[in-house]
């Protein structure tokens, strides 16, 4: 088994383990991987930030919460114009510091993502000698009427996409100003 094989098979194990979703047949879901070179600690710091998701995520403009950052608790995500929305309500459904495992819930705003929900879990890898982090983000919504399963997969998935490569920016940026050490020096 070569690494790219050793690679797919831990992604689908994480995927089967952690990402699943009850879907109906009016919904769609997809999972996306992407591969971070940097510590799964400093990732983790910056996923983990319910209240802040605009440090990572180039279409918040604003976050306001209500109540703690407990499950349960809502964010008031205001989204920067070019998207078919402006605000977006969310709740807090899972966050697991140990297992690294984020999930959400949209449960308002002025967008057509009805019954969305996310996990996204965080693990450790080793990228090119170095700590990295594989990233899934996997989600549920349903398919708005007017549009096919193929139409709203592939929207959300381009936003996920989006999202994914600033938090590598992001995470990447930290690691070099952390002058993360190797994990084999010989």
């Amino acid at each position: 088994m070569n690494g790219d094989d050793a690679q797919s098979m831990m992604e689908s194990q994480y995927i089967q383990r952690h990402h699943r979703h009850n879907i109906r047949d009016d919904q769609c879901t997809s999972a996306l991987v992407k591969h971070i070179k940097a510590p799964v600690h400093l990732v983790w710091s910056l996923v983990r930030r319910f209240d802040q998701p605009q440090k990572y995520k180039p279409f918040v403009s604003r976050c306001i919460m209500k109540g703690d950052l407990g499950i349960g608790s809502v964010r008031e995500v205001n989204v920067k114009s070019g998207l078919p929305a402006t605000t977006s309500t969310e709740r807090l459904e899972l966050l697991d510091d140990e297992e690294h495992i984020l999930g959400i819930k949209i449960v308002g705003g002025d967008h057509r993502l009805r019954n969305y929900s996310s996990i996204m879990t965080v693990h450790p890898e080793v990228i090119e000698g170095r700590p990295g982090t594989m990233v899934i983000e996997s989600f549920v919504v349903d398919v708005p009427e007017g549009n096919t399963t193929d139409e709203t997969c592939y929207f959300v998935e381009a936003l996920i996409r989006c999202n994914l490569k600033s938090l590598a920016d992001v995470s990447e940026r930290m690691a070099v100003m952390d002058q993360t050490e190797p994990i084999n020096r010989y």
